[in-house]
């Protein structure tokens, strides 16, 4: 039987794509490749070739240690995360059809990559690595589309913000002052909101809206929701695209979520709706559709389709019957899926910031910001226990796990909570709260093996060893609140 990987490198069609970079490479001028994936943080990995080499690497893939994929980063104790130096080599194989040119350095062209295990390993050789967070969900959601017929769209809401640079070198201010939707603001920031959409569009992101949030130097652009794995592609491009128009302004792009107290955190909504079958587009975003900068496919987006989530009754706030099993299936594992949406320390400062619209309670209702999901619109539910350090593939794989439990077990997700949650407390409801700790979040999902179901194979243990390092580091850390608080206060 063939290898998985031969299987990958000899689909249907495959050939032809290659050729058709080739052909872009050549028109473009292009020299060099950025060859990416992505790490279980959501950390853009990878290696750069010459483009004189691409139909070899289409075709052998690349070779890179193991521990890449947690971001090759030691524990407390030094050593290697997730791997050790003993590990093989993992295979990236290049993905024809995600070649883009960067528009900020046209010299340079990028794929995302799907891994593989080495093609000589004695356990499972060629086979599809499960540490490939990117991977794992397109796996995860085509056996989701076979299995229930539905598609997951997704749309993300990234907030983050812009800070100056200290007199030492460090990010510190933000560039603007904390006031939610005043123009003037945003118009502060003209200069890197559009050049961020310049090269956005540029690069296949259908941009729709922006604003000025309530943070220092916080902006919040959107583009057109989609497929989840083309939107978490989308996201992991927009980050990249912050992080150069910092650097031609003398900026920086933060995306931690919880750089200040006292204003908003940075959060990163999910829109989400399941949809029958559907129909790709394309979208030029600007482009000249004869002369585009990548290969088509980076221009699809789908549409069409019965959205489940859209009302079938005369109650137009209740969402349909499928679209509330599947949603049962998110309320049900919200704090299991606090861990991978809150994937900090820092995250868990936003959700002990009251009063900043910050979800802290594992229920869901209309147009309601204090629980963990609402319904933002007819047809779509926004899970809002998610900030700005997520990374979108596990997000999205968990997500799925979570809704298939709802739909295999008809479960209900209850009535939806219109009140404020805090009243409803008062008046006596009996609530869940979301983890309020990294810690607290992490034994949730320890405990719980629908979301781990979201983590394949290798994945749940290298998260789990990652975060709880991160966690175990933030535990044995003495801060200056100690220092102030406890140097003096005895005798």
């Amino acid at each position: 039987m063939a290898m998985e990987i031969e299987k990958f490198v000899e689909a249907k069609g495959r050939d032809e794509k290659i050729k058709e970079v080739r052909k872009k490479i050549d028109e473009l001028g292009i020299e060099y490749l950025y060859l990416q994936f992505v790490s279980v943080t959501g950390k853009i990995m990878g290696k750069g070739i010459p483009a004189d080499h691409w139909e070899s690497v289409a075709k052998k893939g690349f070779q890179l240690v193991y521990g890449a994929t947690v971001n090759l980063f030691t524990d407390r104790a030094g050593n290697y995360l997730g791997y050790g130096p003993e590990a093989a080599e993992l295979v990236g194989i290049p993905e024809p059809e995600t070649f883009m040119q960067l528009p900020w350095a046209p010299e340079i062209g990028r794929f995302y990559c799907t891994l593989f295990r080495n093609r000589e390993e004695r356990q499972d050789p060629g086979a599809y690595l499960t540490a490939d967070c990117r991977g794992n969900l397109r796996r995860l959601h085509d056996d989701f589309q076979k299995k229930h017929k539905l598609q997951l769209r997704m749309g993300t809401e990234p907030e983050m913000m812009w800070l100056k640079f200290d007199e030492n070198g460090k990010p510190r201010d933000g560039f603007s002052k904390p006031y939610c939707y005043h123009i003037d603001q945003f118009e502060s920031l003209r200069p890197v909101s559009l050049q961020v959409i310049r090269y956005a569009r540029r690069m296949g992101l259908d941009m729709i809206q922006g604003d000025h949030e309530d943070a220092p130097g916080q902006l919040e652009l959107n583009w057109t929701f989609d497929d989840v794995l083309r939107n978490a592609d989308r996201l992991t491009t927009y980050r990249q695209i912050c992080a150069q128009v910092a650097r031609e302004h003398g900026i920086f792009a933060c995306f931690m979520s919880k750089p200040f107290m006292g204003v908003s955190a940075s959060g990163c909504h999910h829109n989400m709706s399941l949809w029958t079958k559907g129909k790709d587009g394309f979208k030029p975003t600007g482009n000249d559709p004869k002369k585009l900068p990548g290969l088509k496919e980076n221009y699809l987006y789908v549409s069409g389709g019965k959205n489940t989530f859209m009302p079938d009754t005369k109650d137009l706030q209740l969402p349909g019957k499928t679209g509330l099993k599947a949603i049962g299936g998110v309320v049900k594992h919200l704090q299991a899926l606090t861990a991978i949406g809150c994937s900090t320390v820092n995250s868990y400062r936003r959700l002990w910031d009251t009063g900043f619209w910050a979800p802290v309670f594992s229920d869901w209702g209309y147009q309601n910001r204090t629980t963990g999901l609402r319904v933002s619109a007819p047809g779509r539910f926004e899970y809002r226990s998610v900030d700005s350090m997520v990374n979108p593939y596990l997000m999205g794989s968990a997500l799925l796990a979570a809704m298939d439990d709802g739909l295999d077990n008809d479960l209900d997700p209850g009535e939806p909570e219109e009140r404020n949650i805090y009243e409803a407390m008062a008046e006596g409801k009996k609530v869940r709260k979301l983890p309020m700790s990294l810690g607290e979040a992490l034994d949730h999902l320890a405990g719980n093996k629908v979301v781990q179901r979201g983590l394949p194979g290798e994945m749940y243990r290298l998260y789990e060893e990652y975060k709880r390092d991160e966690f175990a580091r933030f535990m044995s850390t003495v801060t200056e609140w100690d220092n102030e608080l406890y140097m003096e206060c005895l005798p």
